[in-house]
């Protein structure tokens, strides 16, 4: 398919979005859309919040960054990675995604291409969002425009699974399509490109990648809490079973971010409506869901057996290591419980040099852990960044070595007597 004179829009510029461009900046002209004037200020200066992308790639591509949307008209190629989150009753909140097709409507002319990364259950891109653009445009798919979903596989903070690297799944409104936007992806995709029977096959490929993530790591914590009880650590059986050829390894922990904590709900979102009870999904998210009251319960335990005993130290508090990101964070959902039972922490994330004004919060920030001048009782490493196990390590034992309790989420550090998942 001849992909020459193609123009690529892309809608949204986070984790997925940014590194998207850039790659098809390589080979066509690229416009990149943000709503937020912040982001396309601080991109244009070549600052990237999420620490995925150097300055030096920003500046030196020709990406047209605005917030401007008139300016990604003349487009001939759309693609959307904006958020899809769950509403505070874990139901999908598709808002953006309507921004996006009502402002994809004002501005695609036709034979225009508009393909959707952003992750949804399956039948969304047909039942929700083409009848948008339909309505708002008066244009009609596989006549006027065409549609495809390719769902995105970046993984925050990883920077040998890169964009141009991971298999990419296609799928597209009609054959044509599929060849079009299957060249499209292959021509900055050096990895394989897996053309999906259909739209709700691509939508399903991604949704269960996660799913599948999330129960296995539920099954983790559940196992965490029996081996617990039964003073055994769940890192030393886990090195003992992974000594059988097909024994899987999860380990676990906290469950956040944007695809893990968020994607089973869509998922079980759309099987509610078809009806069939999502009941391994779900048993799954609760259990996940569970370990951040685990965690204050040993802090409040311990509390209340010493009276004395009032200053909690946490350190990490993004929703994975070795990345700035603090979406859905079970760190911050630590430190809301523990506000709740009138403890305000101390806490230190080595991504964050100043306050990162945490909204709804109480907590008292330290920039440098080295500058520690009180002894805290109770110390929570609920995220072990790489800078933690090295050049910080001596800081973190230091504070850890007069606390009356250590918890260790993943016992990374191995702290004598130290609790863990």
């Amino acid at each position: 398919m001849n992909t020459k004179n193609t123009r690529i829009s892309v809608i949204g510029l986070g984790y997925v979005g940014l590194p998207l461009a850039l790659s098809f900046a390589k080979k066509f002209k690229v416009v990149g859309f943000d709503v937020s004037i912040k982001r396309i200020d601080a991109l244009k200066k070549g600052f990237d919040e999420t620490l995925e992308v150097s300055k030096k790639d920003i500046l030196s591509s020709q990406i047209i960054f605005t917030n401007e949307l008139q300016e990604i008209k003349g487009s001939n190629v759309f693609i959307v990675t904006v958020p899809t989150p769950v509403t505070i009753k874990n139901q999908p909140d598709l808002i953006f995604l309507e921004m996006a097709c009502k402002s994809l409507a004002e501005v695609i002319s036709p034979k225009s291409y508009i393909v959707f990364e952003s992750t949804v259950f399956p039948g969304c891109t047909e039942d929700f969002c083409i009848p948008i653009i339909e309505e708002f445009s008066g244009l009609k798919l596989n006549k006027d425009f065409y549609v495809g979903f390719s769902p995105e596989r970046i993984n925050p903070g990883d920077k040998n699974n890169s964009f141009e690297n991971i298999n990419k799944v296609v799928s597209g409104s009609n054959n044509a399509s599929l060849q079009f936007i299957a060249a499209l992806y292959s021509s900055v995709v050096k990895a394989d490109i897996f053309k999906a029977k259909s739209i709700k096959v691509a939508e399903a490929s991604k949704i269960i990648e996660n799913t599948q993530r999330d129960v296995n790591i539920a099954l983790m914590n559940e196992l965490s809490e029996i081996f617990y009880e039964l003073d055994i650590k769940t890192k030393d059986v886990l090195e003992a079973a992974s000594t059988k050829w097909n024994f899987h390894s999860y380990n676990p922990g906290l469950v956040g971010g944007h695809c893990i904590g968020v994607d089973p709900y869509y998922l079980a979102y759309k099987a509610k409506q078809v009806g069939v009870r999502p009941k391994m999904i779900l048993s799954g998210r609760s259990t996940n869901n569970r370990v951040v009251q685990r965690i204050v319960n040993y802090v409040s335990n311990f509390l209340s057996q010493n009276p004395r005993c009032k200053k909690v130290f946490i350190a990490g508090i993004t929703f994975k290591e070795d990345c700035p990101d603090l979406r859905n964070s079970g760190a911050l959902k630590v430190i809301k419980s523990l506000n709740k039972i009138g403890v305000v922490p101390t806490i230190h994330d080595p991504f964050f040099k100043t306050d990162p004004h945490i909204d709804g919060l109480e907590y008292d920030y330290l920039a440098n852990i080295r500058s520690v001048n009180f002894t805290p009782d109770v110390v929570l490493v609920l995220m072990p960044h790489f800078q933690y196990l090295n050049k910080l390590r001596k800081a973190l034992l230091k504070l850890s070595e007069s606390a009356g309790l250590v918890f260790d989420l993943k016992d990374s550090l191995g702290i004598k007597d130290s609790i863990s998942l």
